[in-house]
């Protein structure tokens, strides 16, 4: 069992933290990306790889990618999918010399384009947009900005929906897709990271992305550093570590849970206690829950002191 060491009280220094891979397993029954039962994750664990991709090639953002696939296909669920391999929608103009599908689409019917492959879907939704000049100002937005993509989208004519920047945003922001956008390699002119893993299949082997309490995380692998984590998301280590309650010197473990943003100050609802099983610590129940060390401390202030902590103690969520 590896222990856990904190910059809290020196009684800190007394305590086992169980901080290994059994942690994955136990947070992954608040809902993992990976395994789940949730259509739109399971489609966004499957294709992050491919977006990522041609975010790499083409500079548009990985998470308007995937939100425009989930909400123009159904996440691989409508018939435009399943029919024409079409994942966005796009219809068959004069440009297209491939084959066509017909769909009842607002009131009228129309045409849409048939791939041979969801990659080739990919692919032409890329080129689609590069090859039209309508939506030229949006490569000139950062590809971190992706309300700016929504909102450019709609305001270019990509869809008849008033709503539908709204929608794409509340997609990423549901399912933490802007996590993507960090992943891969630099685009258009901008400066190249230095990471030990740079390629999409390399960072989708290393690392799937899980979710607890709303939020996004990883699974630590044999030989990451903060360093390497660092480069690979593109945040900071000061905030990996900040994310995390970890202290500047800690060494990451195989198995640990690592947060890509900042924990909530209490628990989903659903979870207001939970009883101390052994091993088990406050911090471990901090990243648990995708809570904040400080304010589960404020919540349980007489479990300030770690060595108060006893196997069947009642520790409050929220």
């Amino acid at each position: 069992m590896k222990r856990l060491f904190y910059a809290i009280p020196v009684a800190a220094l007394l305590l086992t933290s169980c901080f290994t891979g059994r942690q994955a397993v136990v947070a992954s029954g608040q809902g993992t990306v990976s395994k789940t039962s949730n259509p739109n994750e399971a489609y966004i664990q499957t294709y992050y790889p491919m977006a990522v991709e041609q975010m790499e090639k083409h500079g548009i953002p990985a998470s308007i990618t995937l939100a425009q696939a989930i909400l123009e296909g159904g996440a691989g669920r409508s018939d435009l999918v399943k029919e024409a391999n079409n994942h966005f929608g796009v219809k068959a103009d004069k440009r297209w010399q491939g084959k066509s599908y017909s769909k009842w689409d607002n009131g009228k019917w129309c045409q849409f384009r048939v791939y041979r492959s969801t990659r080739e879907s990919f692919e032409d939704h890329s080129k689609f947009l590069l090859s039209n000049s309508r939506y030229d100002f949006l490569f000139a937005l950062d590809k971190k900005d992706y309300k700016g993509w929504a909102h450019g989208l709609k305001k270019a004519g990509y869809a008849e929906d008033s709503q539908y920047p709204q929608k794409l945003i509340g997609i990423i922001e549901r399912y933490g897709l802007h996590v993507y956008d960090s992943y891969g390699k630099k685009v258009r002119g901008q400066k190249k990271q230095t990471e030990p893993c740079t390629t999409v299949a390399c960072t989708a082997q290393q690392h799937g992305l899980h979710k607890a309490n709303g939020l996004i995380y990883i699974v630590a692998n044999y030989g990451d550093t903060f360093e390497r984590l660092s480069s690979e998301f593109g945040i900071s280590k000061r905030k990996l570590r900040r994310f995390n309650d970890l202290y500047k010197g800690y060494v990451i473990n195989e198995g640990d849970i690592i947060y890509l943003e900042r924990k909530n100050s209490k628990a989903r609802r659903g979870y207001k206690f939970h009883t101390i099983q052994p091993g088990e610590s406050i911090h471990y129940i901090s990243q648990k829950y995708g809570i904040r060390l400080k304010k589960l401390f404020k919540m349980n202030p007489m479990y300030k002191e770690y060595t108060k902590l006893r196997v069947g103690d009642v520790i409050r969520l929220r």
